[in-house]
Parts: structure tokens; C-alpha cells; sequence
């Protein structure tokens, strides 16, 4: 018989659960390993897969090693909760480092102000030219 654990656990226990299950998704990703693949690996069905990542409370310390272990074979329960794993740590920081387009003037809501779209040459002055992929000489670099 199953019970539901929401109302006999505390919330901070809850969002620590949340926590974990978000934990686990991470280092999922970080090692591009399908869902369904780790579930397997760790002889769990894809539903229970999704509830551990989901923060399930009712999932068992079992199968949240289980599933661990199916992840990241050499990764301990505590490397895990103090975030101390590379392939977390590296998959967070090609994340931030990625570049991203100027909205097009169509894309910008009214009530913002208007983006320059031309960048500004070395010398600070901005070029007619210059958004398009041209270049003109300014004074600071003519040799």
C-alpha cells in the first residue's frame, strides 16, 4: 500500500528531495546519457526515472543510488550533494559563455529603449557601415 509522504514530510526535507532530484538531472545531462538509458542501467523503469529527477520523496535510498551509480559509476552520494563534480562544473560553465544575438527591431517591446545596432569602432565612433560587416578606417589605426 502506498502513502503519500507529502504530508508527513517537512518542506525543507521536501525542496532537499527537489534538490537531489534536480542534482541527478544535472549530472544526467553533463554526461549526455538518455534518461531511459540510465534508467535501464540501473534496472528502474523510465516512470521511476522521471520521479527521482522530479524530486519524488517517496523514492527509496536504493534506487537513488541505483540510478547514481547507473550516472556516473565512480561518483559517491556526497561529491554529488557538495557539487564537486566536473562534468557538472563544466557543463555550467560552457553554458554561461555562449553569445547571443541583438534582438531584431521588431523583436524589442514598445517601452524599451531602442538598441544601437551599429557596434562602435576602436576610436568610439560608430559607422554607418559598420552593422553590415563593413569596416572603414579611423584615424587611430591608419598607418
Amino acid at each position: 500500500m502506498k502513502y503519500d509522504e507529502t504530508t508527513r514530510t517537512s518542506k525543507d526535507r521536501l525542496n532537499e528531495a527537489s534538490m537531489l532530484g534536480k542534482k541527478l538531472h544535472a549530472l544526467r545531462m553533463a554526461t549526455r546519457i538518455t534518461q531511459a538509458e540510465a534508467a535501464a542501467r540501473a534496472g528502474l523503469s523510465r516512470s521511476t526515472a522521471v520521479l527521482i529527477e522530479a524530486g519524488d520523496e517517496s523514492r527509496t535510498l536504493s534506487q537513488l543510488l541505483r540510478y547514481l551509480d547507473a550516472i556516473s559509476p565512480r561518483t559517491s552520494l556526497l561529491a554529488l550533494l557538495t557539487d564537486d563534480i566536473a562534468a557538472v562544473k563544466n557543463m555550467q560553465a560552457d553554458s554561461l559563455g555562449k553569445r547571443v544575438r541583438m534582438p531584431r527591431r521588431s523583436q524589442v517591446h514598445e517601452g524599451q529603449p531602442p538598441l544601437s545596432l551599429t557596434p562602435a569602432t576602436p576610436s568610439g565612433k560608430r559607422t554607418p557601415s559598420a552593422h553590415r560587416g563593413k569596416t572603414e578606417k579611423t584615424d587611430a589605426y591608419d598607418f
